[in-house]
């Protein structure tokens, strides 16, 4: 249970120069501003190339804020820039915030901002990515551990013992606090399996054109053993698949993902990406939203969860493969068969059976 003293007297003072600031902000960002006189929220994403964030995080929390009152969400996304995010939580805390709900680019650079809002009363909600420190409120997560065990076993499941082959790692960005939680549960199934890691990587940025970078050099060194790409999520996949294309490797390597991305579940249906993680965002964003809300009424929130000694909920991740996409994503309504089968993969929908021939 947490308690939070109110904003800072300091704080309203401050509000015509941060408007100002947060006037760049969405220049830059496509921040939202919020009406005078209208409680506020803050929203910090950390990139656009992870697809899910303006697709589904963004919609879906500011959709429940409205549900729950007369409430403004400010909002603003770093494009994976750590100095840039600071900007935005600065412009953010001065314009006057009741919350904070940061999704952080560094959760070890993040601890400033959580000291900086602490200073103001401003309550921090960590989401998706615990912040590495400073009082922080409340976690909105999934069990990311778990996440790496549904990758890792897939892989283990579907390849073959024996032989000289291996898997290569595509793993997250280091300075995601999620992704050593992915490598270590795929490594507690990995190492105790048949397989063995070839060579691993920590990928910038969680870009796609760096995995697709090393991969390719991966592919010159080590050839036709490797039978599988350990890739952490749907863009790394995408980056890994394209390195594989490229080289003309035939049969494709079996190569994991997460995010379930529509692109990623196109792929897996047509054969080039094995698996994905699906992990339902629109219950995580609701839930951040209804922390924040009761955070922003001086609430107080507990859990029984703790991680770190943080109050937390963590949902649960779901394997997807191609046998489970209708009874997955598109029974759970986060995809559609008109958004997955289009014209292009109408042929691979039907040989899936997911549209008739």
């Amino acid at each position: 249970m947490v308690n939070h003293p109110r904003r800072d007297s300091r704080a309203p003072a401050l509000l015509g120069s941060a408007l100002a600031l947060c006037v760049t902000a969405v220049m830059l960002t496509g921040c939202v501003g919020a009406d005078a006189g209208s409680q506020t929220i803050g929203l910090l994403l950390p990139d656009a190339k992870t697809a899910r964030y303006e697709s589904f995080d963004r919609p879906y929390f500011e959709e429940r804020v409205a549900e729950l009152g007369d409430y403004d969400v400010l909002y603003a996304n770093a494009d994976q820039d750590m100095g840039k995010q600071q900007e935005q939580a600065e412009s953010l805390l001065a314009a006057g915030v009741s919350v904070l709900v940061l999704d952080p680019v560094d959760a070890e650079a993040a601890v400033s901002i959580v000291n900086a809002a602490s200073g103001l009363g401003v309550p921090v909600v960590s989401y998706d990515r615990l912040i590495a420190g400073g009082d922080v409120a409340y976690y909105v997560s999934f069990d990311n551990d778990l996440v790496g065990v549904l990758q890792a076993q897939a892989l283990v499941n579907a390849l073959a013992t024996g032989g000289d082959g291996g898997i290569l790692m595509v793993n997250g960005s280091p300075t995601d606090s999620n992704a050593p939680q992915f490598e270590e549960g795929a490594l507690s199934v990995i190492e105790s399996s048949h397989l063995e890691v070839l060579a691993s990587y920590d990928t910038p940025d969680w870009s796609p054109d760096k995995a697709q970078e090393w991969v390719s050099g991966q592919i010159a060194r080590f050839g036709d053993r490797i039978e599988g790409v350990y890739a952490a999520n749907d863009g790394t996949a995408s980056g890994a698949i394209s390195a594989l294309r490229s080289a003309n490797v035939s049969p494709l390597p079996l190569v994991t993902g997460q995010d379930a991305e529509l692109a990623a579940i196109q792929r897996i249906i047509t054969g080039d990406q094995f698996m994905t993680v699906f992990k339902d965002v629109r219950p995580q964003a609701r839930k951040a939203a209804e922390i924040a809300v009761a955070l922003a009424e001086g609430e107080e929130v507990s859990s029984p969860v703790h991680i770190d000694g943080v109050p937390a909920t963590l949902l649960l991740p779901v394997a997807v493969t191609r046998a489970n996409i209708a009874a997955t994503i598109v029974a759970d309504g986060f995809w559609t068969l008109d958004e997955i089968c289009t014209e292009n993969y109408a042929r691979a929908c039907a040989d899936a059976e997911l549209i008739a021939p």
